[in-house]
């Protein structure tokens, strides 16, 4: 791409003095902010979701209730977490910020009385009747009165759109950038698809008793290898846990089962 210089005027000039000024303000000015996060009693809390207010930037918070987050003095961040009351803070004006202690305190909730639903069992005539029923998340979900989260709370991933068209239009998305440039946003991408993967495993394993499986011939160390290949082989599969429809999941696997079982047969007469 090629640049002409010598038409830029005097406002043009101002545009760029201007551009270059919020660029420096922007990367001398931001610092890492750090801190733990711990509940009333002082346990660590994990997955907090870590909110700057000022940017839209999120992280969470590790096993160990530690996070790490970028930020500018006064901006707000935000502490987040299901069944727990929401905390925000300030970071601090004068440059210096020791690592914050952070502590959420959990909302009290009464529940009442909470039916279990049953497992499927095999059969899959009765375990699509089972299926037909509210599952026991559900059920808390609703005695509790939790809204339902629209989306994920995680950081969104830049776009290659989204920072060219500001570009064009004489402004730039400096985070947006550096995320593409850094190869931040090819590998955020990359683990929002593994940790939805292994959500919609997860989501099937526990409504679904590894003998459910095993009788069907497919051992108990392989029953998530044989979602996810249920998953790749049959989409319609997935589409059905995110719908939560466990009767359709189950038809599906049934379909995919045979082929399934007869690449291990095969596995087996190769060793």
């Amino acid at each position: 791409m090629n640049f002409e210089f010598k038409n830029i005027g005097i406002a043009d000039w101002k545009k760029i003095s201007f551009l270059l000024i919020f660029l420096f303000n922007h990367f001398f000015s931001q610092q890492t902010v750090t801190g733990r996060i711990i509940d009333d009693s002082g346990e660590n809390l994990n997955s907090v979701v870590v909110i700057n207010m000022s940017t839209d930037l999120k992280t969470y918070s590790n096993s160990m209730g530690m996070f790490a987050i970028e930020a500018s003095p006064n901006d707000e961040l935000r502490f987040v977490k299901a069944d727990f009351g929401r905390v925000s803070a300030r970071v601090l004006t004068g440059g210096y910020n020791p690592q914050l202690l952070v502590t959420l305190i959990p909302i009290p909730r009464d529940v009442g009385e909470v039916k279990i639903v049953k497992k499927p069992t095999g059969d899959l005539e009765t375990d699509s009747r089972l299926a037909a029923r509210v599952d026991k998340g559900e059920i808390v979900e609703q005695a509790v009165g939790l809204p339902q989260p629209v989306g994920k709370m995680r950081e969104k991933p830049a776009e290659v759109k989204q920072v060219l068209l500001p570009i064009l239009l004489g402004s730039l998305d400096v985070q947006g950038a550096y995320d593409l440039i850094s190869g931040k946003a090819r590998r955020q991408k990359r683990q929002y698809r593994y940790d939805d993967l292994q959500e919609h495993i997860m989501w099937v394993r526990n409504r679904v008793d590894n003998e459910y499986f095993t009788k069907a011939g497919i051992p108990e160390e392989r029953i998530s290898e044989f979602i996810q290949y249920s998953f790749e082989v049959k989409p319609q599969v997935r589409m059905f846990v995110k719908a939560k429809n466990l009767s359709g999941v189950l038809l599906g696997m049934e379909e995919t089962m045979p082929v399934y079982l007869e690449r291990l047969k095969q596995k087996k007469e190769q060793k």
